[in-house]
């Protein structure tokens, strides 16, 4: 008990640290309308008694005189309890948002290896999941425990006058209640924390059955109605288990509620009859059955805040261990050799994803040089996106070293490499934001530039879509908003082109299978803007498409993580080797 009761105060400080940062003003206010709450009760219960004494002497004037002022502390704790319920209302509303803020910064300086790790999903679904709630929770815990502290330390003073015998009653009957409360908060959070991986599925299938992506699969296969039983299936099995853990907490919670009615009731009696045998006046026989009734209430919620402080410093745990997962700052090597070669340098490099067995690149060895377009080919799952993803920096080699212009990439400050790259990856993203944004966000800090976002649409070749839209770079894309326009995968990656393009410092241009979703045509278009736009900059391009990829000064087949081949297309064919196998099957395909 004593143990838990130690947890219940683990992460208290730190959230009221929180607390405090979100709202200074607002922590204040609750702690001062807190002791006012816990005084003002003792106050009632005396001009409670004073009343009655008045009564009893047959003073009118004394009776009036302490009605009003019982009058004034009622009103006066009506006011308190509104004024509770206002400060926590915007004191939560400010803590969500500021918490969920805090929740979403820490993903972005998180590295890319998190967000494809599935223990991680679970620990940012058990962080988020009652973010808003829990801190504010913690809080109102604490100042409640306080007040009915204060409240409590009050009647307990009254009550002495009496019994103390019955001030030790009042305590220990509500202990059993607490400790049962306690135990079962502790099996909710359990029991919410092993189920992480299920709730998120519960919340994909979800997602599945109710988005505008989906739709179309969904109902041309006839999938909805299995994909909603499994849906109703996991539901019922968590409602199952709440109601099972929710029966019992509350069965238990009342049979031992019952002991404290019981002691209540049995002091009440021995009062009763100590003032009808005037050994107790009417007046102390209501200022002590009010101190004992309102002074046990005190001490049960002492102990259930005690209770509520246990579970939520539970979920606490959660936040914070999320907001704790180590950041590695980037590695700024700066005494390391580096290499006379311009361009882009593998050094012996090899990759293996974290927990994985098998390499997904290993020994690549390959200079790019400066203003230079290669193509890299292989089946898929052969590392090509892989080769990218180090190129971009968003994973560090296991092994070996990347260099760009004789300097190791881990030298370079993140974001002055990441402006030298534009990049569209396969599964690039569509924003349900206005053309403005799915545009202007390739640079950000040039986001109202309205001349650059029209250059780059053009180089894109989304100029014709732009001209089409209802109210051009205004227009809500998607169908997530009101008014949005709904466009087709070609016209999404158009789109993904022209955010590339807002990058025009950039001097390395990577296309990875971007045009996937474009006809013949658009996508010859699209490469001859390409191939003119890279004259100057180096390119990297990869595609299945062999009329694409012979455009390029030089190709590289990766096959099973290892660099096969490379050279010109022509070469390659005449070599009979991979490239050219691949090349003859895509060919019988136009015959």
């Amino acid at each position: 008990m004593f143990s838990r009761l130690r947890e219940s105060f683990a992460h208290t400080p730190r959230t009221l640290r929180l607390v405090w940062r979100s709202s200074p003003r607002g922590s204040v206010a609750l702690g001062l309308l807190t002791v006012a709450a816990a005084l003002l009760p003792l106050a009632v219960a005396y001009a409670g008694k004073r009343i009655m004494d008045a009564v009893v002497e047959g003073s009118a004037a004394a009776t009036l005189r302490w009605v009003l002022f019982e009058l004034a502390a009622i009103g006066a704790q009506a006011l308190a309890q509104r004024g509770l319920g206002l400060v926590r209302s915007l004191l939560g509303a400010r803590l969500g948002l500021d918490i969920n803020g805090m929740i979403l910064e820490k993903a972005l300086s998180l590295e890319l290896r998190h967000f494809e790790d599935p223990e991680f999903y679970d620990q940012l679904s058990r962080a988020r999941g009652e973010a808003a709630t829990r801190p504010l929770s913690v809080v109102s815990e604490t100042f409640q425990l306080l007040q009915n502290a204060i409240t409590l330390a009050g009647y307990v003073v009254l009550l002495f006058h009496w019994s103390s015998l019955a001030v030790l009653l009042l305590l220990l009957a509500a202990v059993p209640a607490t400790v049962a409360e306690v135990r079962y908060s502790s099996a909710a959070f359990r029991m919410r924390n092993v189920r992480s991986p299920e709730g998120r599925l519960l919340k994909y299938l979800e997602h599945v059955l109710a988005n505008d992506g989906h739709a179309k699969e969904v109902k041309a296969f006839g999938i909805g109605r299995a994909l909603l039983e499994r849906f109703r299936s996991l539901g019922e099995s968590f409602y199952e288990e709440d109601k099972k853990l929710s029966v019992r907490r509350a069965g238990w919670g009342y049979a031992l509620s019952l002991l404290g009615t019981s002691a209540f009731y049995g002091c009440y009696a021995v009062m009763a009859l100590a003032a009808a045998a005037r050994r107790l006046s009417l007046g102390e026989l209501v200022l002590y059955v009010v101190a004992f009734r309102q002074g046990q209430q005190a001490f049960q919620a002492i102990l259930t805040a005690l209770g509520g402080m246990y579970e939520d410093n539970l979920y606490m745990s959660n936040l914070f261990k999320y907001l704790d997962i180590p950041v590695e700052a980037p590695a700024l090597l700066s005494a390391m050799p580096g290499s006379d070669k311009e361009g882009i340098v593998f050094e012996d490099v090899g990759f293996r994803y974290p927990g994985a067995e098998k390499w997904a690149l290993r020994h690549v060895n390959l200079h790019i040089k400066s203003n230079e377009s290669l193509a890299l080919v292989g089946h898929n799952g052969a590392g090509k996106t892989t080769f990218i993803k180090l190129l971009s920096r968003l994973y560090e080699p296991t092994e070996g070293r990347i260099l760009l212009d004789g300097r190791d990439l881990r030298s370079w400050e993140p974001e002055a490499l990441r402006r030298r790259i534009g990049v569209v990856f396969q599964d690039f993203n569509q924003y349900q934001l206005k053309m403005r944004d799915n545009v202007g966000l390739g640079s950000v800090e040039h986001l109202r530039d309205e001349a650059r976002m029209l250059r780059a649409v053009e180089r894109g070749g989304a100029g014709e879509l732009l001209a089409g839209l209802p109210r051009g770079l205004e227009t809500q894309l998607g169908r997530a908003f009101r008014d949005g326009t709904q466009l087709s995968g070609g016209q999404w990656q158009k789109i993904a082109l022209a955010r590339a393009f807002m990058r025009e410092e950039a001097d390395i241009l990577v296309l990875d299978e971007p045009t996937a979703a474009l006809d013949a045509e658009a996508e010859h278009v699209v490469f001859e803007r390409f191939r003119a736009l890279s004259r100057d900059r180096t390119s990297i391009l990869i595609s299945h498409r062999f009329p694409t990829v012979r455009m390029a000064d030089r190709i590289v087949v990766i096959e099973g993580g290892s660099l096969l081949e490379e050279g010109t297309h022509d070469m390659l064919v005449a070599r009979g080797g991979r490239y050219a196998e691949l090349f003859a099957l895509q060919a019988k395909g136009y015959l």
